[in-house]
């Protein structure tokens, strides 16, 4: 019998293909010159499997008593992260039959190895499969159809797909920077400006705050949400609880914990997005899900991305008509990275725009590829932001990979660090921006926002501004996207002096400036203000470097120095000059938002919600909230009341600052002592 009949057909991409020739190459490994099994011996393995495996593994290998034998997440499990067929040999020679592992011959057992690489889509050849670790670990274990298939991993709800919550509508989202009643996106609007027009809370009365609520979450991971409050609701999630609160009280309205179906890369979470009754957010494991708004119940599921190439989400998505906006993280582990649309009712992929192409390609006119290495980065995990009239969505393109190692991969490596828009309807590019080209030192562009508008922002022509990992505020003409100005808003030392071997030292080191949360539009003194982490590093590249999918693809190692702290940053927005600054002794990575009030609300890693007059950078008054703060801060009005909230809990993975506490993260609610 001819075994290819067993190979299921499949579409391998160029892109796909490169993967693995650039995967194999990078463990070290030939691959076998004349194939891999023989016809026979699949025959042979064919008819053993039958006498010795089905009764467990099941007739198909689908599984029945026992795990299952095909499919993708057999494949991804002895492909990726360091294992091979060599360690499958070994696992089936001296596990199987159970009980009575080892009682077959060798021969017996490379036979029933051959049945089981050709009925998972490895091709045969001429040559038999040996008991020689080397060659059968070089065996490519086929990954040209391993595309996830997003259609086959779909949950529906028990209770379908529809949701009984209603709200906010479409155009509630539109004018979201015109309603200061609620929060409805992660960045307040989708320009991104975070200021409110509340002022009940004010220069005046900011010492004068107390503490209202705290809900607590459950689980101890890290806290970086963002909350969103729709008419007294707030929602707010870690790495897999989601909880709507009171908005004023933090009593539970519904909880929802999801419980992981696949790989979890990263435990980050920043909140979720809402509309018409849809709460939507991504998941450490790929997934992108809906719940429903009035109670909490899963309305459907989709796994997206793929953690066994080490996407994962952690950013908040953008809601866009009926369409779900977001991209994964996971630069670091050489992932080719992309921003989709999906279906609002059902997660299905509407577009996909490949943020890094020509890298998933294995390099082209603007990523050189001398020593034939794995080239991948592009992830895109920090909130979008949008022009309205224009359609434009805009996203910050995050770093390369591999980060440090620049002269391995020559050219401006687009379209990593740049600002990407793109039409929101059609995912069509409409113009980029390269902003750190050919980075060697992992400093991500991580916001693109706010974008401001003449005659609406109090701004003298259409802005755009973006910060990131790099530590430079720049403000960009919104029509001709020339660069109007750069201003620094951490330490900048050796930024030019390229990473080797021998290494560099240089500020900032690969966790900042600016991170997850950036910039706050105050238009009554046009000023933009920002949070930045302090810190330098030594910056090494490695002699040689190796790919394991899924695993970090750093090129090198980074040594961070001992010092670690925080400015916030105002900018005059039309100059870029420096206003005012203020200085934390941890580095500064909450949200910061600003009211017609005259306040600046922010937090700092040492465990105080910080209120500073906007218009000199004065400490009006500095909060215990009892551990670190570094997701979103709010604020909202409830029954003709103003709140700020803040999240609060370990807000940095990346490093230790002294400050962490026990258990999960919390959300803290704040009002006057004596307001109505």
């Amino acid at each position: 019998m001819n075994v290819t009949s067993h190979v299921v057909a499949t579409s391998k991409t160029a892109s796909s293909l490169l993967l693995l020739v650039f995967s194999l190459s990078a463990f070290g490994a030939d691959t076998p010159a004349s194939g891999t099994y023989t016809d026979e011996q699949f025959e042979r393995g064919e008819a053993l499997y039958s006498l010795q495996c089905a009764q467990c593994h099941g007739a198909e290998l689908e599984s029945a008593a026992a795990p299952a034998l095909i499919g993708p997440t057999f494949r991804k499990t002895w492909a990726l992260m360091g294992a091979n067929v060599a360690g499958l040999y070994d696992r089936i020679s001296t596990t199987m039959p159970p009980r009575q592992g080892g009682d077959l011959q060798e021969s017996e057992y490379l036979d029933l190895l051959a049945y089981v690489l050709g009925r998972n889509n490895v091709l045969p050849g001429s040559e038999a499969l040996r008991n020689d670790y080397p060659y059968l670990s070089a065996i490519p274990f086929a990954r040209g159809d391993e595309v996830l298939d997003i259609a086959a991993n779909f949950i529906e709800g028990v209770n379908g797909l529809v949701p009984t919550g209603s709200g906010p509508s479409f155009d509630e989202l539109m004018a979201a920077a015109d309603n200061s009643k609620d929060w409805l996106y992660h960045n307040q609007n989708y320009q991104g400006t975070r200021y409110s027009a509340l002022d009940e809370i004010n220069i005046s009365n900011a010492d004068e705050l107390q503490q209202v609520c705290v809900y607590e979450l459950p689980t101890n991971a890290t806290m970086q949400t963002g909350p969103i409050i729709y008419q007294g609701t707030m929602y707010v999630t870690n790495s897999t609880h989601t909880a709507a609160i009171d908005a004023a009280n933090c009593e539970v309205i519904w909880s929802y914990d999801w419980a992981p179906r696949d790989r979890m890369v990263w435990g980050n979470n920043r909140g979720v997005a809402i509309k018409d009754g849809y709460v939507v957010r991504g998941s450490p494991d790929g997934y992108l899900l809906a719940l429903d708004s009035a109670n909490g119940n899963l309305l459907w599921a989709r796994q997206v991305a793929d953690p066994w190439l080490g996407e994962t989400f952690s950013m908040p998505p953008m809601i866009f008509e009926d369409t779900v906006l977001i991209g994964p993280a996971g630069s670091e582990n050489a992932i080719s990275g992309w921003l989709a649309a999906f279906s609002l009712r059902d997660g299905g992929l509407i577009w996909k725009f490949m943020t890094v192409p020509e890298a998933a390609a294995g390099g082209g006119a603007t990523w050189g590829n001398p020593n034939n290495i794995l080239l991948g980065g592009g992830a895109v995990w920090t909130p979008l932001s949008m022009d309205l009239a224009l359609g434009e969505v805009y996203a910050a393109v995050t770093n390369p990979a591999p980060d440090l190692p620049a002269y391995l991969r020559p050219g401006e490596n687009l379209y990593s660090n740049n600002i990407v828009a793109l039409d929101v309807r059609s995912g069509e590019l409409k113009w980029h921006k390269s902003i750190v080209p050919n980075d060697d030192h992992d400093w991500d562009l991580t916001q693109v926002s706010p974008v401001l508008k003449a005659g609406i922002n109090n701004v003298s022509r259409d802005m755009i501004a973006t910060v990131g990992k790099d530590g430079i505020l720049r403000t960009l003409d919104k029509n001709s996207h020339a660069i109007l100005y750069e201003t620094p808003v951490t330490t900048i030392l050796n930024a030019e002096v390229p990473v080797t071997q021998e290494g560099v030292f240089a500020c900032p080191g690969v966790y900042g400036g600016v991170l997850w949360s950036g910039p706050s539009y105050y238009p009554a003194q046009k000023l933009l203000i920002t949070p930045s982490i302090d810190y330098c590093a030594q910056f090494t590249a490695s002699e040689e470097i190796s790919f394991t999918p899924g695993r970090m693809y750093m090129g090198g190692r980074v040594r961070p120095a001992d010092e670690q702290t925080g400015w916030l940053t105002a900018i005059d927005v039309e100059s870029g000059e420096v206003s005012w600054r203020y200085h934390s002794l941890r580095p500064m990575v909450a949200g910061v938002t600003t009211t017609a009030g005259g306040l600046v609300m922010t937090g700092e890693l040492s465990g105080n919600l910080l209120i500073l007059n906007a218009n000199s950078g004065e400490v009006l008054n500095s909060i215990p909230t009892g551990a670190p703060v570094g997701g979103g801060i709010v604020t909202y009005e409830v029954e003709g009341k103003q709140f700020i909230a803040t999240s609060s809990g370990n807000a940095m993975m990346t490093f230790r600052t002294g400050d962490e506490v026990e258990g999960g993260g919390r959300v803290v609610v704040y009002a006057l002592r004596n307001a109505r």
